[in-house]
C-alpha cells in the first residue's frame, strides 16, 4: 500500500492541473457539469483576468471565486443572457464568491465593473453549452472573504 502513495499524490497534483495555455497566450479553465458544485476561479490582477476563457458544458448553478492578487480595489461581474450578478469590490488580497443560476447555453461576459477596469483589460469570456443565445434571467449571491493570495495553481 506505501508504493501507492506516491502515485496517488501525482494523480491529486496533476488533476488540480484546470487550465491549458493557448497558442495566443490565453489560458482556458474547462469546468465540470455545472451541477456538480464547480467552483471557477478567478484571478484579477491589473488589468487582467485569469483564466480569460471559462467554458462549462452545460447550464446549472456555478460559484465563481474571485481573488484580487491586485494592488488596487476590483469586483467581478457576470453578465449575458439575462444574468448580470456582481460582487462587492474586492480589496487587495481578499477575494469573494458569486454563485450565479445560469440558465441558459451561450455566451457571458465577465469582467471587473469598477472604474473602467474593463476596458483597460480586466474581462474574459464565459461560454455555457454550445454557444447558444438565450435571455432568461438567474439570480446570485454573494460573499467577501479576507485574507488572500495568489489561487493555487495559476
Amino acid at each position: 500500500m506505501r508504493r501507492l502513495a506516491p502515485v496517488a499524490l501525482l494523480v491529486v497534483a496533476l488533476a488540480g492541473c484546470g487550465g491549458s495555455k493557448s497558442s495566443k497566450g490565453t489560458t482556458t479553465q474547462a469546468a465540470a457539469p455545472a451541477g456538480s458544485g464547480k467552483t471557477i476561479k478567478i484571478k484579477e490582477t491589473e488589468y487582467k483576468l485569469t483564466p480569460s476563457t471559462v467554458t462549462i458544458p452545460s447550464t446549472g448553478t456555478v460559484t465563481f471565486k474571485a481573488t484580487n492578487a491586485g494592488h488596487t480595489d476590483h469586483a467581478l461581474e457576470i453578465e449575458g443572457n439575462g444574468v448580470e450578478q456582481k460582487t462587492a469590490t474586492i480589496s487587495p488580497g481578499s477575494s469573494a464568491t458569486l454563485t450565479v443560476n445560469l440558465t441558459k447555453t451561450g455566451s457571458y461576459d465577465v469582467y471587473c465593473p469598477i472604474d473602467g477596469h474593463r476596458s483597460m483589460g480586466m474581462e474574459a469570456k464565459l461560454t455555457v453549452g454550445s454557444g447558444g443565445s438565450g435571455g432568461s434571467g438567474g439570480s446570485g449571491t454573494t460573499s467577501t472573504t479576507g485574507g488572500g493570495g495568489g489561487i493555487p495553481g495559476y
